[in-house]
């Protein structure tokens, strides 16, 4: 088979690495990929959201199978483009994203089919908002309605913060439309993990949970990111607590997608608080979660080209998947500043040097053409440890990550440490 991978971040290269493994692919193609996907496939130059330039590439290539990684893509509709044409693409159509693009539609849509989440109220008049605000308790959970690139929900911790939030998606429009509406929760406590499942609109098969770390620095302090680090499996989350959550929230939601004559084909990903032993969903997405994929797909023994086929086909009922009973830990080197401004054009140094069994995946890198790489993101890289347990995987990862180094590198010192202190 010859693969399309769409996207340029350490989830496509960790699906360019796990779908190279497979016997039936012929050769990988990724748009743009990164100077980690440069050494195991072929780098294109068209970007994810140039819909029309792909389906020309992949009439070109002939593509046979197509893989979105982010979420733009899919709700501007490249799912619905590529049916349209016959070629098989993995994902969710435009109609069924809105799961993701929109949290006044998921919210809705729970609340209509009794599938646990915090209660919430949606507002498009910022002075509406702004007066609701006043009459409630930090800390508050603000989030922008639209896509914001994993940095639009706010926690706010003071009456200050809440405003400059709301403010800022509102009025100042930090995150363009995507602010035309707001949602303000209901602040919860509990334990965060991430659930991500295949499905082919009927069957639902979960992959191993993992928790990541969204503040920039230790401790959970400072601005969100699109992800700092992230582990798997994590102890607090049982297989009955996996089939739970399959039953009581996945299940649901996709048969609730199909009711809604929107049928969900692809990955469900599902952002979940524990609270007292009973899940509640804070947000859905469309696609394989970032950094969370880095640590998942390591542990997935089953070849992915057959699952993703299954989606597609609509027979994932008649596949076993197998994961591995091992850990994985993965840390994030992010550029100094990141997520705010950055600078990058930095060299990557001491790749060659880290442990044979070092998984590292890249994000913002680019090759020179001297053979050189160099930094072009905010999170430049994921290194990952993997182990019998997450002791093991996570002394594994951090005692490489100074073997690793480009100028002002952050990384967090305590991924995972909470499931071995």
């Amino acid at each position: 088979m010859k693969i399309l991978v769409i996207g340029g971040g350490g989830r496509e290269h960790t699906l360019v690495w796990k779908i190279a493994q497979s016997p039936n692919v012929e050769k990988i193609y990724v748009a743009p990929g990164n100077a980690g996907t440069a050494l195991i496939a072929e780098n294109l130059t068209t970007k994810p959201t140039d819909i029309a330039a792909l389906g020309n590439v992949a009439k070109d290539k002939n593509i046979d199978l197509i893989i979105v990684g982010p979420e733009a893509p899919l709700a501007s509709g490249i799912v619905d483009y590529f049916d349209s044409l016959g070629i098989p693409i993995f994902g969710p159509t435009k109609a069924a994203t809105q799961i993701e693009s929109s949290k006044v539609f998921a919210r809705n849509l729970m609340q209509k089919y009794g599938i646990s989440c915090p209660k919430s109220v949606v507002f498009s008049s910022y002075p509406e908002a702004q007066r609701y605000l006043e009459r409630q308790e930090p800390p508050i959970v603000v989030k922008a309605d639209g896509l914001a690139a994993g940095k639009g929900v706010i926690i706010a911790d003071s009456m200050q913060e809440a405003n400059k939030a709301l403010s800022d998606i509102m009025e100042a429009k930090i995150f363009g439309p995507a602010g035309d509406k707001v949602i303000i929760d209901e602040y919860l406590t509990g334990q965060e993990v991430s659930l991500i499942a295949f499905t082919d609109g009927k069957t639902v098969s979960p992959m191993v949970p993992a928790c990541d770390y969204k503040k920039i620095w230790d401790n959970d302090q400072g601005p969100n990111t699109g992800g700092m680090g992230s582990y798997s499996p994590p102890g607090f989350f049982s297989a009955r607590m996996t089939e739970k959550v399959t039953n009581a929230i996945l299940l649901p939601t996709v048969r609730a997608m199909a009711n809604e004559g929107m049928p969900y084909k692809g990955v469900l990903y599902a952002g979940l608080m524990v609270i007292d032993g009973e899940p509640v969903v804070l947000e859905y997405n469309a696609r394989f979660g970032d950094p969370e994929t880095q640590v998942v797909l390591p542990l997935l023994k089953t070849d992915l080209v057959d699952i993703l086929m299954a989606v597609i086909q609509g027979n994932l009922d008649q596949l076993t998947i197998e994961w591995s009973p091992e850990a994985c830990a993965g840390v994030v080197m992010a550029s100094a500043g990141y997520p705010g401004s950055y600078k990058t054009g930095f060299p990557v140094q001491g790749l060659d040097n880290v442990d044979r069994d070092l998984l590292v995946f890249h994000a913002g890198t680019t090759l020179g053409n001297n053979g050189i790489i160099y930094t072009n993101g905010g999170r430049v890289l994921t290194v990952v440890g993997r182990g019998k347990d997450i002791a093991e995987a996570r002394e594994k990862v951090y005692h490489n990550l100074p073997d690793i180094h480009f100028e002002g590198c952050y990384y967090r010192k305590d991924i995972s440490l909470r499931e071995i202190a």
